[in-house]
């Protein structure tokens, strides 16, 4: 847990975040993002596609602040819609509420969210809601419950490590879910810290929609709960086309192809932009074991010279607070 919190911490930091930014792809950010621009993204995607493996993108963004940021990443998603209805592209869209204005005005964050989903529905494409911490939660929910009533193409994540995931996935269980473990510094009144009840947690998550929902993304990139998943549908006679396994940009790629080929739907969640960092640090607080998977690609010689200064003044500003 402890290395969990430092890579939250890292990820939150706003100078290893610009650093990063600056310096993405001299640090190997192309080894975990699937292009800095849609034009290098859409070529990323039809490789996958060419595997039999659908994407899910996702424009990165942190730190959201202000209208014009939030419209401009609106704007950008619209982008993408349009870029997969051309291109023919097997994938959809995933969107964070805080990137569309969350934290500045709800209405005004909703409106922006309508747009996207009306935009996508108009073409057929699924939109993903990605969940966030619990401060942020309950909006996120309701705002995804509103457009369901108006809208098919409409989906959401449920993170096993809160407490109340169990009654999230059975209120919203008529909606494609993608199951996760959760990747944020939690409260212990909202959330499990314990590694081995989010683990049990995260499977009865993903046996209770598969038996109960419409759809279910089971993303991890742990051969033992896939090897689980297998014979949990075999056994329960859960035909392929109710669920699909995801897993990130760039990791696990021969596990990826592998579960394609065996017939299995598989979709890898694409993230694309130069907001590269803060991504990658809460996919590594999410499963330590993640850094082991992609650490000779993204941290060589020259990119731990870079953030090892940033790591650097980061821990000297955290010691000058606490001798304060």
């Amino acid at each position: 847990m402890l290395l969990r919190d430092f890579f939250i911490q890292l990820s939150e930091n706003n100078l290893l975040n610009n650093t990063a930014k600056k310096y993405g792809p001299k640090l190997g950010a192309q080894s975990v993002v699937a292009g800095t621009n849609i034009e290098e993204t859409i070529a990323s995607i039809k490789e996958l596609n060419a595997h039999n493996i659908s994407c899910t993108i996702d424009n990165l963004g942190e730190f959201v602040s202000n209208e014009d940021e939030a419209t401009k990443a609106k704007e950008q998603i619209l982008s993408v819609i349009e870029a997969i209805h051309e291109n023919h592209l097997n994938a959809h869209i995933s969107l964070k509420p805080s990137h569309l204005g969350l934290d500045i005005d709800v209405d005004f964050c909703y409106d922006n969210l309508y747009e996207i989903v009306e935009k996508a529905a108009s073409y057929d494409i699924f939109v993903n809601f990605d969940m966030e911490d619990h401060s942020r939660l309950q909006t996120s929910f309701d705002m995804v419950e509103e457009l369901s009533r108006t809208f098919e193409n409409v989906g959401t994540v449920i993170q096993s490590y809160f407490y109340r995931a169990k009654d999230d996935i059975e209120k919203f269980q008529n909606l494609r879910l993608r199951i996760v473990k959760g990747a944020y510094k939690e409260p212990v009144e909202v959330a499990f810290q314990n590694k081995l009840d989010i683990d049990l947690n995260f499977i009865d998550l993903i046996e209770y929609h598969l038996l109960n929902g419409k759809f279910t993304s089971i993303a991890t990139h742990d051969h033992n709960v896939i090897a689980h998943v297998k014979r949990f549908v075999a056994d329960n006679n859960i035909p392929n086309d109710k669920f699909e396994f995801q897993m990130l940009y760039g990791f696990r790629t021969d596990m990826q192809k592998a579960l394609a080929k065996e017939g299995y739907n598989f979709c890898v969640y694409v993230p694309f932009g130069e907001d590269w960092y803060g991504y990658f640090m809460r996919r590594l607080a999410e499963r330590p074991q993640n850094i082991n998977l992609v650490t000779k690609k993204v941290f060589t010689k020259k990119t731990n010279t870079v953030l090892a200064v940033a790591a650097g003044a980061f821990v000297l500003g955290r010691l000058t607070k606490k001798n304060k």
